[in-house]
């Protein structure tokens, strides 16, 4: 499928990580690459090893024009809704870049208001490199913030699962209780509490 590539310099990609899982920010990166330095291998950021991941973490950090981080909290996913939340940590991303993009283009079906024309493509991360950035950084972020989780908590598993709701995140829930960290609003967390209530 191809996509419509806007005519324009300062094309911006926007991405986020971590909308599924039971716990922590929803995180997005927005990212403005160079075009006199293009860096190789930049795809959807759950086809590359995680070994892959930072080390093009680095080299877009280091490469591109821009990059920024957005996130939206868990009372925030909590009070708004995570697409919601998503949409917000989107804007945070875009308006924290030291430089104005001219177009954004955001992974999936829907962009929020940036303030600046956008587009948004559904499977862009695979097609798109400034957002295969965006989810390269947006990913590498979100899992820091697990293995830093996993290590306050290690009986939740959260190095392993990353906070997704599996088989292991949700024994481990039932087991342990529901930390200030979980999104009360989703379904699983919502049932242990009511259980536990």
């Amino acid at each position: 499928m191809q996509y419509q590539r806007p005519n324009v310099t300062l094309i911006c990609g926007v991405d986020e990580v971590g909308r599924g899982p039971l716990i922590g920010a929803v995180v997005t990166a927005a990212v403005i690459l160079d075009p006199t330095k293009p860096i190789a291998g930049l795809t959807d950021s759950k086809k590359l090893s995680e070994k892959k991941r930072i080390l093009l973490a680095e080299q877009i950090k280091s490469q591109a024009l821009a990059w920024a981080l957005g996130r939206a909290e868990v009372h925030e996913i909590d009070e708004l809704n995570i697409l919601h939340a998503t949409m917000l940590a989107m804007r945070r991303a875009v308006a924290a870049l030291h430089i104005t993009p001219n177009w954004v283009l955001v992974d999936g079906n829907r962009t929020p208001d940036f303030g600046i024309n956008a587009s948004a493509i559904v499977k862009g991360d695979g097609l798109v490199p400034e957002i295969s950035a965006a989810s390269i950084l947006a990913k590498v972020a979100r899992d820091n913030e697990m293995y830093a989780l996993d290590q306050a908590y290690p009986q939740y598993g959260f190095a392993a699962h990353k906070g997704y709701p599996t088989a292991a995140h949700l024994a481990a829930i039932t087991e342990h209780g529901v930390l200030a960290q979980h999104r009360r609003s989703f379904k699983p967390v919502r049932i242990v509490l009511e259980q536990q209530g």
